[in-house]
């Protein structure tokens, strides 16, 4: 659970009364990541066979970021 939220989940595991006034401050979605940790999409002109090799590692956004931050010492 994120901090500042609210469970709704008491400590015998069952789930918390919904009340009229819940449902009407209820907003849809996960709120807002702050920009400073954001990510910004970028794109990028790659070798076929990099690609490749980057696709089969799987999740070819999380390679590539790791890769960078070792490459970049971040």
């Amino acid at each position: 659970m994120t901090e500042g939220s609210k469970s709704y989940i008491d400590r015998d595991g069952d789930a918390l009364e919904l009340d009229d006034a819940w449902v009407s401050s209820a907003k849809r979605g996960r709120p807002t990541m702050p920009a400073s940790v954001r990510k910004k999409r970028v794109n990028l002109m790659l070798d076929p066979d990099v690609v490749d090799g980057l696709k089969a590692h799987g999740n070819m956004s999380a390679e590539v970021n790791s890769i960078l931050r070792r490459a970049l010492g971040l």
